[in-house]
This record gives structure tokens, C-alpha cells and sequence, in this order.
């Protein structure tokens, strides 16, 4: 039988060489490549075409939700696989909408993660237990109560979570502009639509709302507003 092909991608060189050596030991699965940022990961599930993508959430330059939705819609064949810290329930909605085929809680993937892969190569979901038991309840609940399991929340774009990003890590319009090959007048365009949807005018409020959904990691401090241009 062929190995199932895999693609780890998480900025964290430590964490990869201990999801590589867990994998590696199953006669089953083979890693193929490792990614330590979004668009990297792209890039490279596209070239690999894997079997099952592992995606951490919080990386650099683009995060695990964006870099999620562009492979399930790029490389329709590959199973994306969110391995996290972070499992607030929203969020898991998030990744769910945007293709990903299961949600594992870092602290306790070690006992799941090789079962998890062998279920998306098969096209199976797999979830932590303790997020299957708080969706069951969602569900349970939203069905006793006659509503609607979504609310219609305002989602943000691919490119308005791309700006998000790069202005919660502490870019200026003109680099968001460069790193995303376009305008300023685009990127302050996007940058305004985020924050009437979200409801927040500040650069350190849009940081700390992306540090709790975790599109991007903690700094040490919340900085303050850049430069506009």
C-alpha cells in the first residue's frame, strides 16, 4: 500500500522535528516537506500535492485560516488538518467553513494526530474530543432552541484577513502594500473595511483581536499605531 503523503506546516522548527519523528515512526505515513510560514505552505502544497496538510494557525506573513482556504480551493486533493493551541469555538467554525477536514489541540494531538491523518486521507473529519463535545453542544442547543446553528457575522475577506494580519504585526500600508503587490489606496481601503466590521479604529486593538483568534502569536508588547505611509 502507499504511504499516506504528509505536509507539516508550523513556524516552530522545534514542534515540526517532534510531529516529523512521531510520523516517522509509522510505517503508513511519510512527510514530504515542511512549511514555517502561510505562503510558504501554499506554495508548497501546491508542488507536493500531499495527502493531508498538518496547519498550525499563527504563522508569519500568512496564517493557517487564509493558507487553509487557498489550499482547499487550490489543491482540492489535499486534506488540510488544523493542529493548534487555540480552540476557541469561532475560530474552529472559521477553519471549518474554509475547508479544513479536522481541528486537534496541540496539548493533547499526540495521541490523536496519527489516527486524525489516516481519517482526512480517507476524507474524514476528525476533531479533538473536547472540541466535538462543545460543537455537539452547540448543535444540541441551536436545534432545542429553533436557531439557526451560523449567525450571520460579518466575515472578513481572504485579503482583509491578509491586511489584518500585516497590521497586527506591526506593518506600515507601504509594506502591506509591497507584500501584497498592491496599492495603498487598495491597502487603506482594506484597512478601513476591517475595522468598521470588526468595530475597531486602533492598531493595538486589531493586535490584540488577532493575538486571541490566533492569527498571529503574542509579541512581547502591543505596539503602537505605524506610520500610515
Amino acid at each position: 500500500m502507499p504511504k499516506i503523503t504528509v505536509m507539516l506546516a508550523d513556524d516552530h522548527i522545534v514542534v515540526r522535528q517532534g510531529l516529523r519523528a512521531l510520523l516517522d515512526a509509522e510505517t503508513d505515513i511519510r512527510v514530504i516537506g515542511e512549511a514555517d510560514d502561510g505562503r510558504q505552505a501554499i506554495r508548497m502544497a501546491k508542488r507536493l500535492q500531499p495527502d493531508v496538510v498538518v496547519m498550525d494557525i499563527g504563522m508569519p506573513l500568512l496564517n493557517g485560516l487564509e493558507a487553509t482556504r487557498q489550499i482547499t480551493r487550490e489543491c482540492p486533493r489535499s486534506n488540510v488538518l488544523i493542529l493548534s493551541s487555540y480552540c476557541d469555538d469561532e475560530y474552529v467554525q472559521q477553519l471549518t467553513d474554509a475547508g479544513a477536514i479536522g481541528y486537534l489541540i496541540k496539548q493533547t494531538a499526540a495521541q490523536d494526530l496519527v489516527i486524525a491523518i489516516r481519517e482526512a486521507k480517507k476524507g474524514n473529519a476528525f476533531f479533538s474530543p473536547a472540541i466535538s463535545r462543545r460543537l455537539l453542544e452547540h448543535y444540541r442547543q441551536a436545534a432545542t432552541k429553533g436557531e439557526p446553528v451560523r449567525k450571520g457575522s460579518r466575515r472578513l475577506t481572504t485579503r482583509e484577513m491578509e491586511v489584518l494580519q500585516l497590521v497586527a504585526e506591526g506593518h506600515a500600508n507601504r509594506q502591506i502594500a509591497a507584500k501584497l503587490l498592491i496599492s495603498i489606496k487598495t491597502v487603506e481601503k482594506h484597512r478601513q473595511q476591517l475595522m468598521n466590521k470588526l468595530e475597531i479604529h486602533e492598531v493595538a486593538g486589531l493586535t490584540r483581536y488577532a493575538i486571541t483568534r490566533g492569527i498571529i502569536e503574542n509579541p512581547k508588547s502591543i505596539h503602537k499605531d505605524p506610520p500610515q505611509h
